[in-house]
């Protein structure tokens, strides 16, 4: 099985809802040998009433535990979730710096400063509007930041929307996607495919729920080489959703391999 790279609990990330003892026995119940914790760290976050930060220390510390808990057959990588906004660039790649993380993953989660999983104002724009903006932003976070490993969830922005026709497609903003690639290339840095997303795209019944092949291929097109995956999961029984189903697309699509990241550098798995 895959390394599922994408991961939260309790412990440090203040919107998950599982145990460590959760997330491991579940890890082995589904045959992983493997896993990434990458627990959310937002600098700057808008106050919603949760802190979305945690002591460095106090969870490499505790990962060491956990690393035990884990025993031999499943190996843990310690992680991180960075939530990116223009002006906290520098002080992202400094904190990415601060603990021996195995790897780093940068996210977008608000929209003109705004959650948008609590303001749904962003959904009022054209979608072609919505997603060129918001994949502008993910380049512009690949660009200037540089201690990083993966760039998470490109999709993210139409979780929550409820036009469900609104999915995130290469044709919408071909130019921002082209940037976002060129950054992830010339870093060699990771895209991940977020199973999460195609879990709760098949939920509401959107009209696609797979990444639009178009993505991939150019992805792979411009030199792209580093796919990863990431199930997102923050609740008990979120492990691992659709990992079969987004490996055999990949599959069809022509990737044959998967990365994953130890100590900032990536190795190979077979699809």
């Amino acid at each position: 099985m895959v390394t599922d790279g994408h991961n939260h609990t309790k412990h440090f990330s203040a919107d998950a809802g599982q145990s460590i003892d959760e997330l491991i026995n579940q890890a082995k119940e589904q045959g992983f040998n493997r896993i990434g914790i990458t627990e959310h760290y937002e600098v700057d976050y808008p106050d919603d009433g949760l802190d979305w930060t945690f002591d460095m220390n106090a969870y490499n510390d505790a990962f060491k535990t956990w690393k035990e808990k884990a025993g031999p057959d499943l190996e843990l990588l310690m992680g991180v979730e960075f939530g990116y906004q223009t002006h906290v660039a520098e002080e992202i790649d400094r904190l990415a710096m601060q603990i021996p993380f195995d790897v780093v993953l940068l996210s977008v989660h608000l929209f003109r400063g705004k959650d948008f999983y609590v303001d749904r104002e962003c959904y009022k724009l054209p979608k072609t509007d919505l997603h060129r903006e918001y994949i502008g932003m993910m380049a512009e976070m690949c660009e200037r930041c540089d201690n990083y490993d993966v760039a998470a969830h490109y999709d993210y922005i139409n979780r929550y929307t409820d036009n469900l026709a609104n999915f995130v497609l290469y044709e919408d903003c071909p130019r921002e996607f082209d940037r976002f690639f060129e950054a992830l290339i010339s870093k060699e840095k990771a895209l991940e495919i977020n199973t999460k997303s195609i879990q709760k795209h098949k939920e509401r019944c959107f009209t696609m729920h797979l990444p639009d092949p178009a993505i991939l291929n150019r992805y792979r097109e411009m030199g792209g080489k580093y796919i990863c995956l990431g199930s997102d999961s923050h609740f008990p029984g979120t492990f691992g959703v659709c990992f079969d189903e987004a490996m055999t697309y990949l599959k069809s699509l022509g990737f044959k391999e998967s990365v994953y990241f130890r100590q900032h550098k990536p190795y190979s798995e077979s699809l």
